[in-house]
């Protein structure tokens, strides 16, 4: 390995709180610079330190705007000089400002990076145009399919001949993982407790109301305990060169990947992205010993591992459960899954050379995927 390769020596997050409830009252530099500050002292633990901070880069969907990697930044108490900048490409920001960072480290710069996504959807801004307010922004432009997130979440299901109770066993699987794991205290060590929230506050809620709960659209299949529950929420992780990591374990990016799709089908992105990056760091699907793919929603997840040839079931898969049980701050959502690679390989003891995969379908048709390595 290049003395110059870059590793990711520390991965926190918050709990991810539902929309409206626990962490509604705080903006993103409220989220995001707890976050910043433990992992930054987590990585001074693992190196021995000092560690001098380049940029802080986070992925940010929703606003308020102003660049929230600098806010964040200074929030931390990080100093003036340390600069700070933003991503948006929606579901995949954190995720994509992590590979950002680990190329700029990668040409050169010894310097460490803070690198992940923040959401305060309970805070997101209402915009307008001309006076009239609205949702979200075309994903794509006029004349080109842009339909909401649900709906196409819905139509993927159609496509692919997903049913109703096969996305509600999917989704019962996906909390009943993150029970499991917030029991076994799996996600103890790399939370960051804000707001008075010190636990995902969406694990367990929906799995026993799903046969009850109706149908989204007349004659569809999708339902509110079926798709992820909107969160708030961030997650960074820390980046030096290896020649500055002092030994310590972490994951290094052994391949990557952004490919374009239908946008009348966004949710199925994460497949192509997962071949291609796999294809990238030369790699085959039967060597990952973890997969963290943003569970948007059920139909979606599903879609994507039939695309890959892999089963529902496989224990590789979110295997303390993803984003239909802890929820969906959506630009946080893709750090929140190196996070999560970051806990079940680095911090759970994987050997030197075991292969994690993170990946998210994107809104716009769009998806995005990583493949790490642990190096110890």
């Amino acid at each position: 390995m290049s003395p110059d390769e870059p590793v990711i020596v520390a991965a926190r997050r918050t709990p991810i709180g539902t929309r409206g409830r626990a962490l509604a009252s705080l903006r993103v530099e409220q989220l995001a610079a707890p976050v910043i500050m433990a992992t930054l002292a987590d990585a001074i633990e693992a190196t021995g330190g000092p560690i001098d901070v380049a940029d802080v880069v986070l992925g940010n969907c929703m606003g308020p705007g102003g660049n929230p990697g600098r806010v964040s930044a200074l929030a931390a108490g990080l100093g003036i000089e340390v600069t700070g900048g933003t991503v948006d490409r929606q579901c995949g920001s954190g995720l994509a400002a992590v590979l950002d960072a680990v190329a700029a480290t990668r040409v050169g710069d010894r310097r460490a990076r803070i690198a992940g996504g923040v959401e305060s959807a309970s805070t997101a801004p209402v915009r307008s145009v001309d006076g009239v307010s609205y949702d979200r922004a075309a994903f794509a432009p006029a004349g080109w399919p842009d339909p909401d997130m649900v709906r196409a979440a819905e139509d993927l299901a159609g496509a692919e001949g997903i049913g109703r109770a096969r996305q509600e066993a999917h989704a019962a699987r996906s909390h009943r993982r993150a029970l499991s794991a917030l029991d076994a205290g799996r996600f103890r060590d790399e939370l960051v407790p804000v707001g008075g929230l010190a636990v995902d506050d969406a694990i367990g809620a929906a799995e026993p109301l799903l046969p009850r709960l109706p149908l989204l659209f007349p004659g569809g299949s999708l339902t509110a305990g079926t798709t992820t529950r909107i969160g708030d929420g961030a997650a960074t992780v820390v980046i030096v060169p290896r020649q500055r990591s002092g030994g310590a374990p972490g994951l290094t990016v052994r391949g990557h990947a952004l490919i374009g799709c239908d946008p009348a089908l966004p949710g199925i992105g994460a497949a192509p992205a997962i071949h291609a990056a796999l294809a990238s760091a030369g790699a085959a699907i039967g060597e990952v010993a973890a997969f963290e793919i943003v569970e948007a929603f059920a139909a979606q997840s599903l879609a994507v591992l039939d695309h890959l040839g892999i089963d529902e079931d496989d224990p590789r898969v979110c295997a303390d459960g993803g984003a239909l049980a802890l929820g969906h701050p959506w630009g946080a959502s893709g750090a929140v899954s190196l996070v999560r690679l970051f806990s079940r390989l680095v911090r759970a003891g994987a050997p030197s050379g075991a292969i994690g995969v993170a990946a998210a379908s994107i809104g716009g048709g769009m998806g995005i995927a990583a493949v790490v390595e642990v190096v110890r």
